[in-house]
């Protein structure tokens, strides 16, 4: 018993389908015969959409193509031919180099929130991750199970129906407090004149999941899209074979399975003892090794024995390591393309450069940027900085997708607390909140002898957890200006906001967080409202158009 729910689909459903993905009921399946560009947009639609992909392309996006050239083809068979080729060329050109280069759209659903930090681990890889802002986890799946794991080992054991209980509880309390939470917000945030019903009402919904989605615990199901090489793909299946939780362990093989019908000889390797058997021993003996090592260098404490409380500082951030020299570096290298002298050269003419020199091939070197994404080249790359950050869980996972920093984390545990969101506390029911919380703690704490690595389900996102950070000047001007945005979840826009100032008064780099002209350091409010607004105006018709003369004007 994997547990995982197996959608409907009618005859005709299926036989539209099977054209187009390689598994019919399975919650891995890869996407083939579509153009890139649809992928790309049923991908980008996904990650806000409560439904499967398949149901989701067959509402939303088949009406729109042409499917009779491909009435023959049968997605769910083994490709043989290209297995035959694939092995002619590896054969030809050797396994990295190729691999590198034939890529695949998987569909990953019914992931908990474990599962999908282990999928996201991959810096060359690409992700769409369900948004709990845009996907309320009021509803229950076809099964009448609310939308949580349920791991088989955990099922059958004496805590099989606590556990159930005590997370269709938290389930429960969700769904409870979601509509109470947006009457709150509506009294508080009253509709401005110029902004259109739709734009407002999301703007609602949002705060208020962003409020709520602590409440959700680590077990929640969500869908993921994934698109890679061939190595990439490897490379995760590798890691998810020797991971310690056992749905990355029984996924992977899933993945595996769905794989092979698309990229077969690129994971040939997977099967050999002398290669894939020993890369997962290899990670397996290393992990089990250093936790060992670990423990016995710091036995005191048992971790996260505590139970957390309101009163934890709810964000921490602590900048643990730069280069005091760093913003010196990273002028020379501004500068070094434009000269045709020695890098030490160059640096020792930087040093000679007053403050206000320095600033001003700081501020030719960025330019006139208009928005965030006008990012400057990869001088900004000559300096990083380390933060240690402890933020509650949920903060950490939109946090921890960024692909080209380096991220670590600690266990999930209930030591480092929690905190209650403003608007719950505003709306008064900071109360039915906490209670629910200690309960996940409780559920935590009663799994974690018996199950230590399923114990993580039972832990609700607004459980605090540290990890740490580390990001060169250049990506962290993408992820502060991007995380700390007025749309963005309160959570992370602190931690971000906290890492901007750290840049420019701890490590004194003051031209490169001056740099950052795009971090916001406003106050939280209705942050969606605005990006909300821009959506609707996108969807009004234009003066004159078919909608426009029914006198619908993108307001509902």
């Amino acid at each position: 018993m994997l547990g995982y729910v197996t959608e409907p689909f009618d005859e005709h459903e299926r036989d539209v389908l099977r054209r187009y993905v390689t598994n019919l009921d399975g919650p891995v399946f890869a996407l083939v015969n579509l153009p890139e560009v649809v992928k790309g947009a049923l991908f980008a639609r996904y990650s806000r959409s409560a439904k499967s992909l398949r149901r989701l392309f067959l509402d939303e996006f088949v009406a729109d193509l042409d499917v009779r050239g491909d009435a023959s083809v049968d997605a769910t068979v083994g490709l043989r031919r290209a297995e035959e080729l694939y092995a002619r060329v590896f054969g030809d050109y050797g396994d990295d180099s190729v691999a590198q280069l034939g890529g695949v759209h998987l569909a990953c659903e019914q992931a908990s929130n474990l599962l999908t930090k282990v999928l996201e681990r991959g810096r060359v890889m690409s992700y769409l991750e369900q948004s709990t802002r845009y996907i309320p986890y009021d509803s229950r799946l076809a099964t009448g199970h609310y939308r949580y794991h349920r791991d088989p080992a955990v099922l059958e054991s004496a805590l099989g129906a606590r556990y159930v209980g005590e997370m269709d509880r938290m389930f429960d309390t969700y769904a409870d407090l979601l509509p109470r939470l947006e009457s709150h917000l509506r009294r508080a945030y009253p509709q401005p004149g110029e902004v259109s019903d739709l734009a407002y009402r999301q703007s609602l919904r949002a705060k208020a999941l962003d409020s709520l989605r602590g409440l959700l615990p680590a077990g929640s199901l969500s869908n993921v899209g994934i698109y890679g090489s061939g190595q990439a793909f490897e490379q995760l299946v590798l890691r998810m074979r020797a991971h310690r939780l056992p749905e990355a362990r029984r996924y992977a093989e899933q993945m595996l399975e769905e794989l092979r019908k698309v990229i077969p000889s690129f994971l040939t390797r997977l099967d050999r003892p002398d290669r894939g058997g020993a890369w997962v021993e290899y990670l397996s003996r290393r992990e089990e090794e250093m936790g060992d090592l670990v423990a016995r260098l710091w036995p005191a404490g048992e971790r996260g024995a505590a139970q957390g409380s309101a009163d934890v500082e709810p964000a921490l951030v602590e900048l643990v390591d730069f280069d005091p020299h760093g913003e010196e570096k990273v002028v020379a290298a501004m500068c070094y393309p434009y000269t045709d002298e020695a890098e030490s050269t160059v640096a020792e003419r930087v040093r000679r450069l007053g403050a206000e020199e320095r600033a001003a091939i700081v501020r030719a070197y960025v330019g006139e940027r208009a928005n965030r994404r006008h990012r400057p080249g990869r001088a900004l790359e000559r300096t990083s900085y380390r933060f240690d950050v402890v933020s509650d869980y949920g903060a950490f996972r939109d946090l921890q997708r960024h692909r080209m920093l380096t991220v670590e984390w600690q266990p999930l545990g209930t030591s480092l607390g929690w905190e209650v969101p403003d608007a719950v506390a505003d709306a008064g029911l900071e109360g039915v909140f906490a209670e629910s919380i200690e309960r996940s703690g409780e559920l935590h704490a009663a799994m974690r002898d018996a199950f230590p690595d399923q114990a993580g389900y039972a832990i609700a996102l607004a459980y605090n957890v540290r990890y740490v950070l580390q990001m060169s000047a250049r990506e962290a001007m993408h992820v502060l200006e991007l995380r700390s945005g007025p749309q963005g979840h309160p959570s992370y826009r602190r931690v971000v906001q906290e890492m901007h100032r750290l840049i420019g008064e701890r490590a004194g780099h003051r031209a490169i967080a001056g740099a950052m002209t795009f971090v916001d350091h406003s106050a939280d409010g209705l942050g969606r409202l605005a990006s909300e607004e821009r959506s609707a105006a996108r969807r009004r018709p234009r003066p004159g158009s078919p909608l426009d003369a029914t006198g619908s004007h993108g307001h509902e």
